[in-house]
């Protein structure tokens, strides 16, 4: 199945300079480009290999990143038609949603948060809304775990500290478990207001309607110029908006703006609107250079100290507004120029050949010439960035450019299959810490044993050894 892109990769391994240039204005040759370089993003993946576990990254990649990369390979397969990354897509997110079906896995319980969490139910419900192959009977739903997602999220809401809104963190014992961040809460939203126009039920709305006017009135929104800012630590005797980090990142700007572009498309009220229009205004005012229409990542792509997550951030952005203008498709004029030639950037930096890891990431796998990199300006510079985030923001640029074909996103009346769960993720955060039974005499004295018959072994094999 993977030799399609290895096929489509033959004929770039010529010239590495002049790899994946695209003309966005035609269909086939941005998928060609996307072919490709969604080949050397899946080549980081080791979930399917005999003995590692479906849906995980290696080292250093965090669990929320590979949740964050199928949703990306969802959106692969529903813009250009090419299913060859299906079959471990759907293996990993069914696996990853774990005994609860909620994406809170035994194996990343203790670590994950909010946003982590959030990013696998992102996943989960682009699969809903285009149709996206559904798990067998017997497996966990798509819609129903995003549902199970929103129910364990309302019961984090946490009015005792700031008046509301989630915490980053899902249990006490985290670091970050006193901050409130716009993505874990942008999450929320996203998904409130997707569940609503899915299923028709306004609850999940309302639960909309309520995170932003939380985000607003804490000032993580400012309404003035529609930054959105990174999140307010909770200290004892002191206001939430008197210790504000003002950092703005291009997912957070995103994955409001397209949550509010489906608020306008489920309750038609032009507030929504105008919140559209204001964060499109001030996402392309923020996150280019002088209007060069590229998008960057504003805070650390001009010193070079973007880390792994961060070098992932600003293709989500561009999965937001593609998203929007199916949605609204009047906002096109606008930030069309702002994705073809962020497009158009990125491919012509997808020319490295970097053959060892580096800084303890694994080495590139994909085709030669074909690497990514983070900068897109200068462009058709290769600037030794490599890896799961630069790779996937790539191959975001190039696919979302094909949204004028790409179906609308589906409900459960309009060609909606995935079946939900209104009740799901009925189990409390706490029931889902792992507690180890105490430890018995009769288990120390079996330690003991055991102890001394492995140094016995170890004696005896290193006489035998000897003699």
């Amino acid at each position: 199945m993977l030799l399609r892109g290895a096929f489509a990769a033959l004929g770039l391994m010529a010239s590495t300079s002049r790899a994946l240039e695209v003309t966005v204005t035609n269909d086939a040759s941005v998928k060609a480009a996307a072919d490709t370089v969604a080949y050397g993003l899946v080549k980081f993946y080791t979930g399917n290999n005999t003995g590692d576990v479906p849906g995980n990254l290696p080292d250093p990649y965090y669990w929320w990143q590979c949740g964050a990369m199928f949703g990306t390979l969802v959106d692969y397969w529903h813009y250009t038609g090419d299913d060859q990354y299906n079959a471990i897509t759907l293996q990993a997110m069914v696996h990853q949603a774990g005994d609860d079906e909620d994406y809170m896995p035994k194996n990343q319980t203790m670590t994950l948060g909010n946003d982590d969490q959030g990013f696998w139910a992102l996943a989960a419900m682009s699969a809903a809304e285009h149709t996206f192959p559904d798990p067998p009977s017997d497996q966990p739903q798509w819609v129903a775990i995003v549902q199970a997602v929103f129910n364990e999220f309302v019961t984090r809401w946490d009015t005792e500290h700031c008046d509301g809104g989630l915490r980053w963190q899902i249990f006490n014992f985290n670091a970050g478990w006193n901050y409130k961040n716009s993505i874990s809460n942008g999450c929320f939203f996203n998904l409130a207001a997707r569940l609503a126009r899915y299923t028709g039920n306004d609850s999940y709305a309302t639960w909309a309607e309520k995170v932003w006017d939380w985000e607003t009135s804490i000032g993580l929104i400012n309404l003035t110029n529609y930054a959105v800012y990174d999140g307010v630590t909770i200290k004892d005797g002191a206001k939430c908006q008197d210790d504000m980090d003002k950092t703005e990142w291009t997912y957070n700007s995103g994955i409001f703006l397209h949550g509010s572009a489906v608020m306008f498309d489920v309750t038609k009220d032009t507030k929504w609107k105008t919140h559209v229009d204001g964060l499109i205004k001030h996402g392309m005012e923020k996150f280019t250079v002088d209007g060069d229409n590229i998008a960057y990542e504003q805070l650390c792509e001009p010193h070079g100290t973007c880390d792994d997550d961060q070098r992932s951030f600003k293709g989500y952005w561009l999965r937001w507004l593609s998203a929007t203008i199916t949605l609204i498709p009047d906002v096109k004029d606008t930030v069309w120029p702002l994705m073809t030639t962020s497009a158009e950037a990125a491919a012509s930096v997808c020319i490295g050949s970097p053959t060892a890891a580096i800084s303890g990431h694994p080495p590139f796998k994909g085709m030669a010439g074909t690497a990514c990199g983070f900068k897109w300006n200068p462009t058709k510079t290769f600037d030794n960035s490599f890896g799961v985030g630069e790779q996937m923001s790539a191959l975001s640029a190039l696919i979302y450019t094909l949204v004028d074909d790409a179906a609308a996103p589906v409900t459960n009346t309009t060609g909606g299959t995935s079946t939900g769960n209104p009740g799901a993720g009925s189990k409390s955060d706490s029931e889902k810490i792992r507690v180890f039974d105490p430890i018995t005499t009769a288990d120390r004295a079996g330690a003991g044993i055991l102890t001394t018959l492995i140094i016995g072994g170890v004696i005896g094999g290193c006489a035998f050894v000897s003699l």
